[in-house]
This record gives structure tokens, sequence and C-alpha cells, in this order.
């Protein structure tokens, strides 16, 4: 018996969004838990698409990056949470700053190869709920009482706790590898480009003022629900200015000349949560649903950011999208100048400054600052790690369905550990 032949990948539609409106780290959302946060997204989605019945999403895949050990198993307690039917699968991914997309991705190949027909995918991050570990010599010294077989052993275990042993471990924004925080890596990689301190600021006051202006003309209709007395990104400051901005004292990169990064040109640390729903062309067109979007094509890359040429900016922390794209179109036969919309996600204004200069380095056409980030993005709405990249490809789909035709557009997101997660939406 002849192997069956092997079938085209179907295209993967994007039907929708839910986010709770971020908010800043040790705020609104100070008590609220990452499975609590995603609930309240996941319940938004279900309700705003009819999901609530049996068998009415195939899956479910969402992951955060600052995990609790009771977030061991999150995608699934928040489905058991939700109002999604409770025999729907679910499972975590983690890619730093990259999950969300990551998460999208991968409920979309599930889709493409016929796995399921639907699934939503999202993620969630509490910056002001972080887990505190235990004191490593602390834990040591427990474990070796716990091992002791008489209570005199035991004894003689615990007799070693000192005071030091009682502080807890505070997770850092630092990379193991390096002990520099993400926001000292880019410093690095914006002196190694020599993006200067007012174009930092100018992109930082466009995101504010374009996620203003998206807001006011009610785009965020059908994509953000009230959650803990927010209905707006807690971060957003729709007065931002250029010379507002250039009295902010910088903040990273202290130990060289010339400092030019500050608390307004980077994203603070922020609440949130995010979900998107995806499916195959059949199962939308038997729900009678148009799709915002498809997604059509998707990269991840990683550089060297340890040992690589991290001084030249080649191999910056946040750099792994200035490889990641150029493969992705090629591979797809594109050319910036292809893409209506260009949504960076801006870690810091000058990673998205750096991308597009080593874009161009490699190649590719400038990109049109009237077409990136044209509803704002993570400088004004604010960054929880795993929630970005469904915010970023549902507000995508959304932008491309309110042009009322076909159109093209192109997500890069940078993440800790030096990668880079890519990916193209388009709408026929």
């Amino acid at each position: 018996m002849s192997p069956l032949a092997p079938q085209p990948p179907r295209r993967v539609a994007v039907i929708g969004g839910a986010r709770v409106p971020f908010a800043r780290s040790d705020g609104p959302y100070a008590t609220a838990s990452n499975q609590e946060m995603l609930t309240a997204a996941l319940d938004a989605l279900v309700e705003r698409h009819g999901l609530q019945g049996p068998g009415a999403v195939g899956e479910f895949v969402a992951g955060a990056v600052l995990k609790h050990s009771r977030d061991f198993n999150l995608a699934r307690e928040t489905v058991l949470g939700s109002a999604l039917g409770p025999r729907t699968p679910a499972y975590d991914i983690q890619q730093a700053c990259g999950t969300g997309l990551q998460a999208v991705i991968a409920a979309a190949n599930k889709i493409a190869l016929g796995q399921t027909e639907s699934a939503i995918a999202g993620g969630a991050d509490t910056a002001s709920d972080a887990p505190l570990g235990v004191n490593d010599r602390l834990r040591r010294i427990l474990l070796a009482a716990r091992r002791a077989k008489t209570t005199g052993g035991r004894l003689k275990a615990l007799a070693k706790v000192r005071p030091g042993h009682l502080v807890p471990d505070i997770p850092r924004n630092a990379e193991p590898r390096t002990g520099l925080s993400m926001g000292e890596h880019a410093a690095v990689t914006a002196r190694a480009w020599g993006i200067s301190r007012e174009e930092q600021d100018a992109l930082a006051a466009a995101s504010h003022q374009r996620l203003a202006a998206a807001y006011e003309r009610g785009l965020f209709q059908d994509l953000v629900v009230p959650f803990r007395g927010l209905a707006r990104d807690q971060n957003l400051r729709p007065g931002s200015t250029v010379e507002k901005l250039a009295a902010l004292k910088p903040v990273f990169g202290l130990d060289a000349p010339g400092p030019t990064m500050t608390a307004g040109n980077s994203t603070p640390l922020t609440d949130g949560a995010a979900t998107v729903l995806l499916a195959s062309e059949e199962w939308a067109e038997a729900r009678g649903i148009e799709p915002l979007a498809y997604l059509t094509a998707y990269e991840t890359a990683a550089v060297d950011f340890v040992g690589g040429d991290v001084a030249g900016g080649e191999d910056g922390l946040l750099m792994a999208p200035a490889y990641a794209v150029p493969r992705m179109l090629e591979r797809a036969g594109l050319g910036i100048g292809d893409f209506d919309l260009v949504e960076i996600h801006e870690a810091f204004a000058s990673q998205v400054l750096a991308t597009l200069a080593a874009w161009e380095k490699r190649g590719l056409a400038p990109v049109d600052r009237a077409r990136l980030n044209v509803a704002g993005s993570s400088l004004a709405t604010g960054h929880p790690f795993a929630a970005t990249g469904a915010r970023i490809v549902a507000t995508l789909a959304t932008l491309l369905a309110e042009r009322e035709g076909p159109g093209r557009g192109l997500i890069s997101i940078c993440a800790a550990g030096g990668q880079g997660v890519t990916a193209i939406l388009e709408r026929t």
C-alpha cells in the first residue's frame, strides 16, 4: 500500500485577540497572579467569540517568564479556571520576551498541519508578584536535614543556619552569562550603533502619542477588557513630547561617557496578559467569521552575546531580529517595501533604532517611519514579558483588517538570551 501523499500546509487565520490593560509593576495588579490575569484575558476572548461550548477550541498554549512553583502548569490551570471547556488541552511554553509569539507559532503549526482546527495562544507576566527563592545555602541545609536519619542528625544540620541564610533570592533582570541587565546590554549596543538620545526620545514620544490616538479612535474596543479598575494601559502618557523626555536623567550606560538611555525611552516593568485566537480557514468559514489576517511566515534566530562581536554591535543581546528578519524575507521572497505595517517590539528605543540600522546594513530597504508601530508599542503599553507577542499579533491583525484591503505586516521581537522571534501577517 503506497503511503499517503503529503498535504500542503493550511493557511492559519488570526481571528481575534483579547488582553487586559497593562499596568506598571507594584500598581493596580500588585496582588494579581499570572493565572488571574491570563484567565481574565482568556475569558474575554471566549465571550467575544462564543467559545464556551465543549470542543470549541482545540487547545490553549501560553506561558510566563516569571513563574512561581504554583505556575508549573499555568496554561492548563488557566483553562480549568476559565469559561473555556475543561476538556481543552493546554501546555506551557517559554522563550523570554518571545514567549507570546512562540506560543502563536506553536499553535499555528498544529493548525497548518491539520492536527487541530483552532487554538488560543497567549502569555502573562507580573513583575509585581515575582517569585522569591529560598536562599541557596539555606536550601542545601534544609535538604541535608531532610536526608538525616536521626533527630540528632537533623538538629546538627539545622544548627548551621545563620541569619544571612534567611535573605531570599530575588529575581534579577540580568543575564546569567554576563551579569549585565538588559538595559546595560542595550546601552552597549546603542553606543556601537551610534544611536542618539534625540532619536530615542522621538521614538518614545511617538509611541505614546500613537497609542493614545489608537485608543481615541476605538482600535482597542474589541481587544482590551477592563481589569482591576484599568480600562487603558497605565503606562500611557498621551502628553509625552521630546522636550519632556529630554529632561529625564540617563539610567543605563552610566559607565561610559554620554549615556542616552532613560526611563522614558526604556520599557518599564509591567504586569499583564494577552491572548489571540487562531484557526483554519475552514473553521472560520463554518462559523461565518472573516479572519482579520493570516500568519504566513515566521523565523527565529540567536546571537552570541557572550563571545561574539558585542562591542561592534553585531551580537548585541537584543540584535537577533537583525538576522531573523532578512532570512525570513529571503525565504518568503519579500522586501521591506512589500510591508504596509512594521511592528518592532520596543524593549528600548535604542534597540529599535539599532535593529533598523542593522537591517539596512544587511541590504534591506529603510523602513518608512510612518509604517512603524503605527498604534504605539511597548514603550507606551508596557511589556509584561510573555504577553507582548500575543498583544502585537492581535493588534497588527486588527490594523490590517481596518485597512479594508490587501495588506502585509512584519513582526519583530527581541528576547533575553540573545534571541529573536519574527513573523509575517497578511490580509488578502
